[in-house]
């Protein structure tokens, strides 16, 4: 996709693939201006998903853009997405538990949000690991605001390399056939 960015509605609907400097690689959809979906597929807790996450979302200057959210674990997460430029800085601030436990999170999160806010009160938070990274976009789709489409499975070994490869969604961001 060879979209300029410059307004908050050229970013509100935009799907993402990226991989931080460490490795770990993430899917990221602007569902709309108050809410983000996401898959991961590196670091300590791959293999978890999350959709309809609330989050601010802001605009700092034309093409460069804010968000951040605090998960039910007790997870903060600030991004900063540069799309032009095809890059993020993020800052992950994970609680000690999950740090302790990260196989706790490894799950389609919107289905044990009580399994999470009892970790959460059944085990140290802090001290927080702060883990800053700056991270390349691998990927940039147009799939629309409200598509629930997007992020609607279990991130598999290998699905970013499909969608990347044309293999996973048709043109209107729908999951092709098994």
């Amino acid at each position: 996709m060879n979209k300029k960015f410059a307004t908050l509605d050229d970013f509100l609907g935009t799907y993402f693939i990226y991989t931080y400097d460490n490795g770990w690689e993430y899917e990221w959809y602007a569902h709309n201006d108050h809410t983000v979906d996401y898959r991961i597929h590196g670091g300590m807790v791959a293999g978890r998903w999350v959709t309809g996450q609330e989050a601010n979302i802001v605009m700092l200057v034309p093409g460069i853009y804010k968000i951040a959210w605090t998960e039910p674990t007790g997870t903060d997460v600030a991004l900063d997405f540069m799309p032009n430029d095809h890059r993020i800085n993020g800052t992950i601030f994970f609680p000690k538990w999950v740090q302790d436990h990260p196989e706790i999170t490894v799950t389609y999160q919107n289905e044990h949000i009580d399994l999470m806010e009892a970790a959460r009160e059944k085990y140290e938070t802090y001290p927080k690991l702060v883990v800053p990274e700056f991270a390349q976009i691998t990927y940039i789709g147009d799939a629309g605001q409200n598509n629930t489409d997007v992020i609607n499975e279990a991130p598999y070994a290998g699905m970013t390399d499909d969608i990347r490869a044309g293999k996973f969604y048709d043109d209107n961001y729908k999951r092709l056939s098994k």
